[in-house]
Formats: structure tokens, C-alpha cells, sequence
């Protein structure tokens, strides 16, 4: 039974995907290589804009499949090399890599291989092979296809895709993931398949895909959304040109597998020899995330909240350098195309405001003021500002969670000898220029004070209600802020302001 915020049923979803993929492998006589577009696990973006997503369902997924299924891991060598961020999580591609595995792990699922692509040399990808076979993990290189894309006869050759290392697997479906877009997975299939065909196997290929959803409108929220979230990379959803000339059926795809879809072709022909069995790129996909769709008033709202989401965020990565101008001028664009604007948050106000209060209660302090908002699961907005004792985000926390808690605000959770103690610890031996604390510092002295404090007791167990809660505020967070936002799951947003006018700063 579907709760009053959710809009999507994750069973129904399951079902449809699951028949999909099995008749899928039977198409291609047991033998198929299905590349998962998307995250494999902790897919947020879909649980945001899909309000009901369970985030880790292509693992379900997976475990209902795992008897005729193994994986297939690609990270690309330059990401590797230039320390890539996942956002969600704030780590690295390549510890995200490896995070996948011992998640794959715990799910009962194991990798089969790690491949390398487009490697050149990068030490630190060396580096990154060495740290998993040390580990006992498989790891090979593959390097850029020579010939690619324009020239067919040599990417088909032994001189292409023949010089990759061949990863031999036995059972009928090879899922092929890896961290993020442009990680290698197209050319990972291919290079598998070219094998297989000189040792007589004919497999086949298709796709795993959330977004864009082929059978909504081109202009839903939902996929509006999608072409938010890849704003950073160029990606733009539009009618599938092909579907549309081979069924006279209206599509939606994005332009990346549009744009490779008669090479993909010239491809796959050479390598069978014989006509392709699909005739456009939204083809090759198996999407039925629609079918999951229950209602669509829920999810467009949904999905304009995320654009907004992502606003904040894009402009966050542009005045620490991360991101180009256009990318905000192109969520910007997306905005008004929704008729949203940030205000359109409900934190977003309630945090300025308090940021302002703040600075009007201290007049005569010359340091920067940061408010902070958070949106409980009732709808109820509380705020918090930093203060010489507490960033913004710890006041924030130890707010909500008494309101959660229905415990008194005159009630302290936190003594004020344990807040000067870490203070004095800050200034006096770490040599800390600040002695405010975050919220890592602020979560570890409220689980001390719960030793001898019922009412800190009562108000820790009341954290696991934040998650999924909506939080902004007027400044980017400390390491230590955003590191405990993070795990307690709330969903982040706040304004390109610097909490510091220091170019270095020391927190």
C-alpha cells in the first residue's frame, strides 16, 4: 500500500524490469552484456525525483537474477587520475569503485573483474590496479580503440577491440557498471563481444536504464531532472530521431547514445555480420520505470525540487572552480522552462532569515553569519545560526532533534563544561583558529553527554528521523559539517558563500 508522499511502487517496477531483462537474454540465445546506465546501488537521484524509489533496487534486482548473472566493473583512468568526486558521498571515483565491491559483497554479489579504460599510463591508475590485486581482485587495462569511431575495419579488428584483454564469463547475463558516466561500459561490451565472436559465441547487448524515461514527455519534470543532473557534462534529452523514422512512435532519449547510435550500428554489424537487431537507440534500452509511475503529481514536484537542488549545488561548484559558467546558465534555463525559482524551497527562506537574525543579535561582531533550515518529516521548519560555541549546522541539529524528541528547548543536551572542554582542546592543542563546533564534534559530545544525560539519550535516538529531511543554508559547509549531514542522510543544499574570507581556511 503506497503512503500519501509516495509516487512510485517499487514492486510493480521489479516485476516489469526483472521479465524484461530475463527475455531479453533469450533474444540473444543466453548471451547477453547489459550495460547499467545510472548508479548500481544508492541511486538518490532517482529516490529524490521518484519519491518511493527504493535507491538500492537494481540490487534486488540483481540478488533475484544472481544465479545467472556476474559483474563487470570499468572505471575510466583519467577520473582515476584527476580524483573525480562522487558528490553524494564526497569520495573519489576509485574509492567509490571499491565501495561498490564491499557493497556488492554484502549483498551476496561478487565482481569478476575490475577494467581499467582508456588507460595511458596514469600512475595513480597503476597504483589503483596494484591496491585491488593485492586484494585479490582481477584487474586488467584496456586502452583507447584504435580506429574509433571512424574507422570500422580497424575498432573491429585485432588491432581495436582484439587488443583488449578478453574477460572470459561463464553464466548467460553480464551486468557491466562502473562509477558514473564515460567509465568505459559501451566499449567494455563491444571489446567482449568482438571475443566471443572469434570463439564462435554469439552474444548480444542491451542497456539498463532509469532516465530519461523513454515514454514520458520530453518536457516532464522527471526528465527535466535528469538533464539537470548531467548539466555538468553536456548531456540533453530530445526525441529519438530514429525511433521516430523506424515506428513513427515519439520517443525520449539523450543525445549521447543518439549521437552514437550509427556508429554503435556500423558496429555491431561488422561484428555480426548481419543486420542490427535494433533500429534506434531507445531500442536497445530495457526501461520500465514508467510502470512504476502511480502518481504523476508527485513525482513532477518531486522532480522541480530537485532542479532547484541542483541549482544550489551547480552554483556552489562554480565559485569553488569545479564548473564552468555555462553549466548555471543551463540550469537556469531548466528552471524557468519549470516556472521554479530557488524561494521555491521551503528551507531556503526560513535559513536566510536566520542567518539575518543572527547577525542583527550580534551588531557589533564583525564574523560572518550562517543560518541554517531543516524541513521535518511532519513539514515543520526549524532553524538554527552558528554561534562562538556552534557552527550552524550543529545548532541546527541539536534543535530538530528536540523537536523530534518533544524535549523542552530550556533543557541543555550538551553541558557546557563538555563544550569548553573540546574548545579548549580545539585552541589549546590542536591549535585550532576556531573553537565553534561542527557537527562531527557536536554528534560525538551529545553521545557522551547521553552517558549520564537521558534527555541526550532520548534526542540521539531521534537522528535516524532526519534522513531524506530537507536541510539548506547561506553558506557551504565545513568538512566536518557536510561530513555529518551526509551521514545523518539529509538531502543538502546551501548558497556559494564562503564561511570564511580566508583564501586557506582552517576550521
Amino acid at each position: 500500500m503506497l503512503s500519501f508522499n509516495q509516487g512510485f511502487n517499487n514492486e510493480k517496477y521489479l516485476e516489469k524490469q526483472t521479465a524484461s531483462i530475463i527475455e531479453r537474454v533469450k533474444l540473444f540465445n543466453n548471451k547477453l552484456y547489459l550495460e547499467f546506465g545510472g548508479k548500481l546501488l544508492f541511486d538518490f537521484h532517482a529516490s529524490r525525483v521518484l519519491p518511493g524509489y527504493d535507491p538500492n533496487i537494481k540490487m534486488r534486482l540483481l540478488q533475484n537474477l544472481k544465479d545467472e548473472a556476474e559483474i563487470l566493473l570499468c572505471i575510466y583512468a583519467g577520473d582515476i587520475e584527476r580524483k573525480k568526486i562522487r558528490a553524494d558521498f564526497g569520495i573519489t571515483y576509485d574509492a567509490d569503485a571499491m565501495k561498490l565491491i564491499d557493497d556488492l559483497r554484502e549483498w551476496g554479489l561478487q565482481i569478476s573483474c575490475v577494467i581499467i579504460t582508456r588507460f595511458n599510463g596514469q600512475t595513480s591508475a597503476t597504483i589503483f590496479k596494484n591496491k585491488l590485486e593485492h586484494r585479490g581482485i582481477r584487474v586488467v587495462f584496456h586502452k583507447f580503440t584504435k580506429g574509433y569511431p571512424s574507422d570500422i575495419d580497424v575498432v573491429v579488428s585485432d588491432e581495436g577491440y582484439g587488443k583488449n584483454e578478453y574477460i572470459p564469463v561463464k553464466k548467460p547475463l553480464t551486468i557491466v557498471t562502473g562509477p558514473g558516466p564515460g567509465s568505459g561500459k559501451l566499449a567494455t561490451c563491444l571489446s567482449q563481444m568482438y571475443h566471443d565472436c572469434k570463439r564462435g559465441i554469439k552474444s548480444g547487448y542491451a542497456k539498463f536504464e532509469t532516465f530519461p524515461i523513454w515514454n514520458i514527455d520530453l518536457k516532464h519534470p522527471v526528465n527535466i531532472a535528469y538533464e539537470a543532473a548531467t548539466a555538468d557534462i553536456g548531456d540533453y534529452n530530445l526525441i529519438d530521431p530514429f525511433h521516430m523514422e523506424a515506428y513513427g512512435k515519439s520517443a525520449v532519449n539523450y543525445n549521447r547514445d543518439v549521437e552514437v547510435f550509427p556508429v554503435l550500428k556500423r558496429i555491431m554489424e561488422k561484428l555480426i555480420g548481419s543486420k542490427f537487431i535494433y533500429q534506434s537507440p531507445t531500442n536497445m534500452g530495457v526501461n520500465n520505470a514508467r510502470e512504476g509511475i502511480m502518481d504523476d503529481n508527485i513525482v513532477r514536484e518531486a522532480a522541480k525540487q530537485e532542479v532547484i537542488r541542483r541549482f544550489f549545488r551547480y552554483n556552489c561548484e562554480y565559485v569553488m572552480g569545479f564548473i564552468e559558467k555555462k553549466v548555471v546558465e543551463k540550469i537556469e534555463t531548466l528552471m524557468k522552462d519549470l516556472e521554479v525559482k530557488p524561494e521555491d524551497r521551503r528551507v531556503v527562506k526560513p535559513a536566510r532569515n536566520a542567518a539575518m537574525d543572527a547577525s542583527q543579535r550580534e551588531k557589533g561582531n564583525k564574523g560572518i553569519f550562517c543560518g541554517a533550515a531543516i524541513e521535518l518529516k511532519n513539514g515543520t521548519i526549524v532553524t538554527g545560526s552558528n554561534s562562538p560555541l556552534m557552527h550552524s549546522a550543529s545548532s541546527l541539529i541539536i534543535k530538530a532533534i528536540k523537536k523530534n524528541a518533544k524535549i523542552p528547548d530550556e533543557i541543555r543536551l550538551l553541558p557546557k563544561d563538555v563544550i569548553e572542554s573540546i574548545g579548549g582542546l580545539k585552541k589549546n592543542i590542536l591549535q585550532s583558529k576556531t573553537v565553534s563546533l561542527d557537527l562531527e564534534e557536536t554528534l560525538i559530545a551529545l553521545s557522551i553527554s547521553a552517558t549520564s544525560n537521558t534527555a541526550a539519550k532520548q534526542a540521539i535516538s531521534s537522528l535516524k528521523e532526519l534522513r531524506e529531511c530537507e536541510v539548506h543554508m547561506t553558506h557551504m559547509p565545513t568538512p566536518g559539517d557536510e561530513a555529518g549531514l551526509k551521514r545523518l542522510g539529509v538531502n543538502l543544499t546551501s548558497e556559494p558563500n564562503f564561511i570564511t574570507r580566508n583564501l586557506f581556511p582552517v576550521y
